[in-house]
């Protein structure tokens, strides 16, 4: 981390500690690792590069591990998906844009749930990583504010040859996910941005799935295309320009698409 970088959250802990902020408007994070972010990680180690659009601001901030409000910075999904190495996602170019575009956004807590390599089904209604989202949201409400919207980038998992994607199947998997999700937040209009897959495994699988994703049929739901955003070394995850250039596309998506709050 740059001196410039380590000052500026040091700036904006010092606001928010002492103005003792809490989100107005609250964004969930789930998915898998794209979501988590890798930019920047190759060969499992993180090169530490934070661009300008992911630095800590005192109006952004993070649900912790301990359900607490923090100062967002990156690796913003460090203590969720702890048992891979994260890097730049696209949670913070997000946030950035949303008060690029509108200075007045208001204080803005993201909650990072992403897990790096889980598929679908470990996303179904019961499994852990559904009920540790429905649990840190819930969480996300206590000291007020409002979800405004589920940013959603999963899929690749579901690539994977053996798993043998059929396309009926994960989109019936996935609208479930979504129906679900918005009835246990009691959010029936919940906005949903899910992203449409940069990359997979297996090649007719992933169009499988982008095909789901591209569909696009249920109220409130939007998708960005990923596609043709620049890959790591590994082929699988976006680069670091690739993570804020996505959360420009999200920020874009729901401004012009949710204009006005959702009731």
């Amino acid at each position: 981390m740059s001196l410039n970088i380590f000052l500026a959250f040091l700036l904006a802990f010092s606001i928010v500690q002492s103005q003792e902020l809490s989100p107005t408007k609250i964004f969930l994070l789930a998915g898998q690792s794209n979501m988590a972010g890798r930019g920047g990680v190759n060969n499992n180690t993180w090169n530490m590069i934070i661009p300008p659009e992911s630095t800590p601001r005192p109006f952004i901030l993070r649900l912790s591990l301990d359900k607490t409000w923090v100062v967002a910075h990156e690796p913003l999904h460090k203590d969720i998906d702890y048992t891979k190495v994260c890097g730049v996602g696209p949670g913070m170019p997000f946030a950035h844009e949303l008060l690029a575009k509108d200075p007045n956004f208001g204080v803005i807590g993201l909650v990072p749930c992403a897990i790096g390599g889980t598929n679908i089904t470990q996303w179904a209604k019961g499994s852990e990583d559904y009920t540790k989202l429905v649990q840190r949201a819930d969480a996300s409400l206590r000291s007020g504010g409002k979800i405004e919207a589920l940013l959603w980038y999963q899929g690749e998992s579901d690539t994977v040859s053996h798993n043998q994607t059929d396309g009926n199947i994960y989109k019936e998997r996935l609208y479930n996910f979504f129906t679900n999700i918005r009835s246990d937040l009691n959010c029936p209009n919940l906005p949903i941005i899910q992203v449409a897959l940069a990359s997979g495994f297996n090649s007719t699988l992933e169009e499988i799935v982008r095909a789901v994703q591209l569909e696009n049929d249920l109220p409130n739901l939007q998708t960005v295309d990923a596609k043709g955003l620049p890959l790591e070394g590994d082929g699988l995850h976006l680069s670091t320009p690739a993570q804020v250039q996505l959360g420009k596309m999200l920020a874009d998506a729901f401004l012009n698409n949710f204009p006005k709050p959702i009731q």
